[in-house]
Order: structure tokens, then sequence, then C-alpha cells
């Protein structure tokens, strides 16, 4: 029980405002030596619960496993759903929510209108994050070197022929991600699908999800998808971080 009781305080000492720390730092906030707090950020880790990056541990969205009765049945997601089904009834398109694993998106939430991609998607499907719209949204919103340690955990494959698969461009296109404030993905994770993504932003204007609407290229073509769905899109995303106290789009 004791075990178990310090590994919850290992998890609790992460928080919006201290995100990712180092051994020595959880150890203080967790009130545990650092020889404890080692040994349980490094089960914590080998369970896929926490990841490193150099000397710091962040939790991963796999965490999410262990409270998901609650996470469905209050928090962000329970407080964001309503938004995303208005969304979906204003732009008649599915509309989804993801978070950053590794390389992947993980879907926390999915508003679906009907069946669009060939892979069925629901919450805990996965997608490569660099060439999907959310993923690209989360991945603009990290820091530089965080950036470049996930770039080098994917595999660049083309999934159709307008995947980006060259790493020099797809940098400079998450830079014209992070500058502008959202992502189109035209046609590169499927053929024939578009997708448009904004960030949810938390207390700090950190990104920590993001929400997209998906369509597909010969109802709403990228053009389309802009001028209709993007104001839209940016509002249901400024409302959703509004909720949790973040800054909103351009905040």
């Amino acid at each position: 029980m004791q075990s178990f009781a310090r590994g919850l305080a290992v998890v609790r000492s992460f928080s919006a405002e201290a995100p990712a720390q180092t051994i020595a730092e959880v150890a203080e906030r967790a009130g545990l030596t650092r020889a404890g707090a080692r040994r349980i950020l490094h089960t914590l880790q080998h369970l896929g619960y926490v990841e490193a990056e150099g000397r710091l541990f962040r939790l991963t969205p796999k965490i999410l496993d262990l409270g998901f009765a609650y996470l469905s049945s209050l928090p962000l997601w329970n407080l964001a759903e309503p938004v995303m089904e208005d969304l979906v009834q204003d732009v008649k398109e599915s509309c989804s929510a993801a978070v950053l694993d590794g390389a992947d998106i993980v879907y926390v939430l999915r508003v679906p209108t009907h069946k669009i991609m060939a892979i069925n998607l629901g919450v805990g499907s996965r997608l490569p994050a660099y060439c999907t719209s959310m993923g690209r949204v989360l991945l603009a919103g990290l820091p530089p070197a965080a950036l470049e340690a996930r770039l080098a955990q994917m595999r660049l494959e083309p999934r159709t022929p307008k995947t980006v698969t060259d790493p020099a461009r797809l940098r400079e296109v998450i830079e014209q991600v992070r500058m502008q404030g959202w992502a189109l993905v035209a046609e590169e994770l499927e053929e024939g699908l578009v997708s448009l993504a904004a960030p949810i932003r938390g207390r700090q204007g950190e990104v920590v999800a993001a929400i997209n609407v998906s369509g597909q290229q010969h109802r709403t073509p990228p053009v389309v998808m802009l001028e209709r769905f993007l104001p839209k899109l940016l509002r249901a995303a400024h409302e959703i971080s509004a909720m949790i106290g973040g800054k909103g789009q351009g905040g």
C-alpha cells in the first residue's frame, strides 16, 4: 500500500505548472528520496505511463487509462463534447480531439457525422502525427528541442502520393502551423480526406490537445473548408480552452 501511495504521489507531482520534471524535482514535490522517486519513475516509464526526454520526465497520454471512468464522466472532454457536437451540427462534418503520444496522436473524443475514412476511428485510436492536421498542431506546440526529439522517432512514410516525407519540408510546414495557429492537411493521410485542426491551450498558453473537422475533398475542398469551417473551428477551440482556464486561440 505504501508503494502504491508513493506511486500516486509521483503521478500527482506533475501538473500544468510542472508538466516536465527532473528526478530531484519529482522527489521534492512528492516528498520522496531521490532514489525512491527514480525507482518509481523508471517503473512508470517501463509501464508506459511516463516518458523521458534527457533528464526530464513527463506523463504520457496512457495515464488517461487510469482515470478513464472519471474522464468520461466529468472533466475536460465531458465539457468539450457539447461544444464539439454544436460544431458538428453547424458544419455537418465529423469533429475529433486528440493528444500527442510519442510519434502518434491518440484520439480522446470523436463526434462523427458519418463514415468518411477507410480507417475506423474511436477513442484510443492512434494515427501518425506527421501527416495529420491534429498531429501538426500538436507538434507545432512543442519547444524546438522536444519537436526534434519527436521527429527523430518518426518514420516519414508516404501514406498517399501527397504525403510530406522530406524532413526539412515537414519542419517548414510545422513552423507555418505554429505561426498561423491552425493546420490544414489535404489527402496526406488518406486519399480524398481533408482535415482542419486547431489547438486547445492550457493555462500557460501551452498546446494541450487539438480538435479538428474532417471532410471529403469532393464535398469540402481545402478552399471551402478554410472559408466555411476555420472561423467556427477556432471559436470552438477558444471556447474549450477557456473552460480549462486556458488562453485560447491567439492568447
